[in-house]
């Protein structure tokens, strides 16, 4: 039988879960041909699930539907999830009021590791930094969501025109937010306080601007479609120009439906409705010029690089041609990359260093018994399917080394990448103790800072009771109520 497995899995999201889901599943309890196993999962986030709860757009609740699948996972015994623990990064990103957790104490108390981190940290357009009149979309999806960093909420009061630079998903999720009604949203999983601030925005108009065209655009089919049907907005007409394949490109199946939607409109006639958007190609931010006075009715100035697609390489390069848009707010989305602070991250790469699934050294070797998976190790990108695969590839890798391989994978056990200074050929505890945990989670779970799986099943369905009582889906609570609500049913238990 091979010897006993230990691991840490460090990140609390569908990556993380998946890969856990996998090895319980493919390593069943019980078989006499399994190895003792402990997979004990930590989240900087109180609560688990990741971009399903912190990241999903509320009124897409199918989408959700895999945490199914997460709760299954956790009521294995040999599983554990410890919320709330910022483990080894102490970048001002972090959650205030997480539990620090010093890395060696993982590898002191684990056999094998995993990294499921994510890409945390918004990509910013270098031309127009975060400002009052300029904030990254993390921040209003973290507002709407209820994330523990807690992003004050927009003045959506005082601003009538939004413009969005990027046009993948994510835009259109914040683009539909704002054009949707809040008697609408008010049946989703969105906080009363996100519905309260909706309840009161003049936003009347929606800018979405991306550097290349219709053909390249990131959003999907279906967030169009959404787009298009929204029941109080209408599209602005797109020149008829912009919606024909240049001569000798043959459209995708995808690529066709996008022209065949955008060519339709939505289904408001324009200038029939109240609120309004638009599609912007073939535009590039160059500078943001804020309002000359304070007037909450005067608007920024964005100004806007004409593109057009290079055709050896398809990027977008200026024509030399410029034109201004005024808006109140500029909101980027521009995808998202790794902290900087995290262990392994790749400048280069903005995420971890890893190769098929395994953690690298600076010399590009694998380390032993270290591994990464979904946008830890790949970057962000992929939908929920495809980290699934993912997760469960980087499984069949570990399954692999507890296994030992027979093709000779050359694996490098020195340290020094952690700048550790020791000489030993062991980077994790090749014998731990199965069941004991770091002191720093045992005196955290005690003070009541730690949160388990069992936690969140309970304030889970606390949320959902109270979403029953305002005909939602459920009313999040916040870390400032989860805490007291935790405090309270641990007496009654």
């Amino acid at each position: 039988m091979p010897p006993p497995v230990k691991l840490a899995i460090i990140g609390g999201g569908p990556s993380a879960f998946y890969v856990a889901s996998r090895l319980l599943s493919l390593l069943p309890l019980g078989d006499p041909m399994s190895p003792p196993l402990r997979v004990h999962m930590y989240d900087r986030l109180w609560a688990p699930h990741g971009l399903v709860r912190y990241g999903v757009a509320p009124d897409h609740p199918e989408v959700k539907n895999c945490t199914n699948k997460f709760d299954a996972t956790a009521t294995d015994p040999r599983f554990r999830f410890f919320g709330n623990v910022n483990v080894g990064n102490t970048a001002l990103h972090s959650i205030p009021h997480a539990l620090p957790l010093p890395l060696p104490s993982i590898l002191k108390n684990y056999s094998h590791l995993l990294f499921a981190t994510g890409c945390t940290l918004p990509t910013l357009h270098p031309a127009i930094p975060p400002s009052v009149y300029c904030i990254p979309a993390l921040s209003l999806v973290h507002w709407y969501t209820r994330h523990p960093s807690q992003p004050p909420p927009p003045a959506l009061d005082k601003i009538s025109h939004v413009t969005l630079i990027g046009n993948g998903n994510v835009s259109l999720d914040i683009a539909r937010i704002l054009l949707t009604s809040p008697s609408v949203l008010r049946h989703y999983d969105v906080p009363e306080h996100v519905l309260e601030v909706l309840s009161r925005s003049t936003v009347k108009h929606v800018s979405i601007v991306g550097r290349r065209g219709p053909l390249e655009a990131a959003f999907t089919t279906k967030e169009l479609r959404e787009m298009i049907n929204l029941p109080e907005a209408s599209m602005v007409p797109i020149e008829p120009s912009l919606l024909t394949p240049p001569p000798g490109v043959t459209p995708t199946r995808q690529q066709r439906r996008t022209f065949e939607l955008l060519q339709k409109g939505s289904k408001n006639p324009p200038g029939s409705t109240p609120k309004t958007w638009e599609l912007h190609f073939y535009r590039s931010p160059t500078s943001l010029t804020p309002p000359s006075t304070a007037s909450a009715s005067d608007m920024a100035n964005l100004t806007l690089a004409h593109t057009r697609l290079d055709p050896t390489t398809s990027r977008a390069v200026p024509t030399g041609e410029t034109s201004t848009l005024p808006t109140s707010l500029v909101v980027t989305s521009l995808g998202f990359h790794a902290d900087p602070e995290t262990t392994f991250f790749d400048p280069v790469l903005s995420h971890l260093r890893s190769s098929a699934g395994r953690i690298t050294s600076t010399e590009g070797l694998p380390l032993k018994n270290v591994y990464a998976s979904g946008w830890a190790a790949n970057g962000a990108k992929g939908v929920l399917a495809s980290t699934m695969m993912d997760a469960y590839a980087v499984s069949d890798t570990i399954i692999s080394d507890i296994v030992p391989p027979t093709d000779g994978v050359k694996i490098n056990s020195t340290p020094s990448v952690l700048g550790t200074g020791t000489a030993s050929d062991e980077l994790l505890n090749p014998r731990p103790d199965l069941d004991a945990l770091p002191a720093e989670i045992v005196h955290g779970i005690k003070d009541g800072m730690v949160t388990q799986y069992s936690d969140w099943t309970a304030v889970s369905a606390e949320e959902v009771r109270r979403g029953e009582t305002l005909g939602k889906e459920r009313e999040r609570l916040g870390w400032e109520e989860a805490q007291p609500f935790l405090a309270l049913s641990r007496v009654r238990s």
